[in-house]
């Protein structure tokens, strides 16, 4: 009697796996579809300089810095002037505090005339202003 229960088992297990085989060769291959991922393009903004040259500056303890309408511009190397960064035009504002009349006191500028890119932009004062440039001429 162990034998035939046994035998029974045999075949029971066979039966089982042969049933699972059939199954899953008649469903066919798994196939699995990924969509292909998105390409993202960034374009990274040119930085924009702003070109502008101011009619005065003043000497803020650091450098000398000018205003063209709303704008801040320090004299950079090779006496270019360049747009304040925040760093610079948080100082200038801390100074501009205790120096409320600086624009009274502010140097003609009638040498540095070269902008951020190298050109020159004529002056717009009318005469020569013992003022000017107190000797920092740079045959400019």
């Amino acid at each position: 009697m162990k034998n035939t229960k046994q035998t029974m088992k045999i075949i029971a297990l066979v039966t089982g796996i042969t049933g699972l085989a059939t199954l899953t060769s008649l469903s066919g291959p798994v196939v699995i579809v990924q969509p292909p991922a998105p390409v993202v393009t960034v374009q990274v903004p040119v930085p924009v300089i702003t070109v502008a040259v101011p009619d005065a500056y003043v000497w803020d303890g650091f450098e000398f810095v000018g205003v063209v309408g709303t704008g801040y511009f320090y004299l950079g190397a090779g006496g270019y002037w360049l747009p304040c960064d925040s760093v610079r035009l948080v100082r200038f504002h801390e100074w501009e505090r205790a120096h409320a009349d600086w624009r009274a006191h502010a140097t003609v500028n009638v040498n540095y005339r070269l902008d951020a890119h190298g050109h020159a932009h004529p002056w717009h004062g009318q005469g020569h202003s013992d003022k000017d440039d107190h000797g920092h001429n740079q045959g400019h």
